[in-house]
């Protein structure tokens, strides 16, 4: 495709925050809109996530983005016409230290505060849900019968389709033009587009976007790994992505098999924790594996808003892992940004300056 020769607005990464900005650009009526990406859409950590979407969070700006998020996960397909496979099979949280117990219950009366169905558990309601666990350290658990987890690519490409953008691909950012404090132009490995908006939801490169602006955008990349297997042990059908907190392995299905993963990099590091709470994997062969980034912050809470210089540089990112889920309300808000209307949620307490000024706000809930 052609490069244009100016847009209103140029959008910097194909994932799902992006696509997402897009599509509510053209929602709030945006009608010249560039989505960069410089390979193809969902190629970078959208196509690489465990797909989940859940509103168990114990910070509450997060489980208001989610409670907006999952109101457009489950109405996407009215929105977009795109099928997402959007399966609300719930999400369970295995808890075996006393501080862990206390923690989610706090977290539940937030949530139920805000209007999340969670509840507690008792293990052996958990191994209703789940019976292939071994429990015997388990505490308690908690679930939300909302929660569930969605096919990513699915999501940009329905995203992208619907928004009307101009979509170029393997097309790169190389510059940022500021004249005055304010961005006139951005060029690009095919060429400049003049534009005086730029949104960056680039994930992991967002640092290297932000610096191109002169923005300070603090994120680290972390890796983390998922594997595959085709068989599923005879777990059940509408099986919730269940997490053993305290090691961060968590499994769900994935068609006729089950995807699983942890934080570590390599197989033989995450098998003690999930042999120990999943022993039936010993049983099943590993086709396959990918890794992707987290894109993480100083307090592994997202970074959004919009910079102070130059103007018009708006950005999302450092969601250390919940960037996929919270997509649908955060690309709501930058287009809110955009357009200068009323926000819908108030999320200027996630601003990248946060840090300068000592105000951390961070999310213990991290997977």
């Amino acid at each position: 495709m052609e490069v244009p020769r100016q847009a209103d607005v140029v959008v910097v990464g194909g994932g799902a925050l992006g696509a997402s900005t897009a599509f509510h650009l053209r929602q709030l009526g945006v009608q010249d809109v560039v989505l960069l990406e410089r390979e193809t859409l969902a190629s970078g950590s959208t196509g690489k996530a465990a797909g989940g979407i859940r509103t168990q969070f114990a910070d509450e700006l997060n489980i208001r983005i989610a409670l907006r998020s999952l109101d457009e996960f489950e109405r996407f397909g009215e929105l977009t016409g795109a099928e997402i496979s959007f399966r609300q099979h719930g999400y369970l949280f295995l808890l075996d230290t006393e501080p862990d117990v206390a923690a989610f219950r706090d977290a539940l009366a937030l949530q139920r505060s805000l209007g999340v169905p969670s509840r507690e558990l008792m293990p052996a309601e958990a191994a209703d849900l789940v019976p292939q666990l071994a429990l015997d350290d388990v505490l308690a658990a908690t679930f939300c019968s909302r929660d569930g987890y969605a096919t990513p690519e699915a999501v940009v490409q329905g995203y992208a389709s619907a928004s009307g953008a101009t979509l170029l691909q393997g097309c790169a950012l190389t510059g940022v033009k500021v004249q005055g404090g304010r961005i006139v132009a951005i060029e690009t490995t095919r060429g400049p587009i003049a534009t005086d908006t730029v949104v960056c939801c680039a994930g992991i490169w967002s640092r290297d976007v932000g610096a191109l602006a002169g923005v300070d955008l603090p994120v680290e990349g972390e890796a983390r790994s998922m594997w595959f297997s085709p068989e599923d042990g005879g777990l059940p059908q509408e099986l919730p992505l269940t997490i053993d907190f305290s090691s961060s392995f968590y499994f769900h299905r994935e068609g006729p098999g089950v995807a699983f993963g942890g934080r570590e990099r390599q197989l033989e590091d995450v098998a003690e924790a999930a042999l120990r709470r999943l022993p039936v994997l010993a049983e099943l062969p590993v086709r396959s594996s990918w890794w992707g980034w987290y894109d993480v912050s100083p307090d592994w809470n997202a970074l959004v808003g919009e910079a102070a210089e130059p103007s018009r540089f708006l950005y999302a990112t450092g969601f250390s892992g919940h960037g996929f889920q919270q997509a649908p309300a955060v690309g709501e808000h930058l287009a809110e940004l955009v357009v200068r209307r009323e926000p819908t949620l108030d999320l200027s307490a996630f601003a990248a300056d946060r840090f300068e000024h000592g105000a951390l706000r961070p999310e213990t809930f991290v997977i």
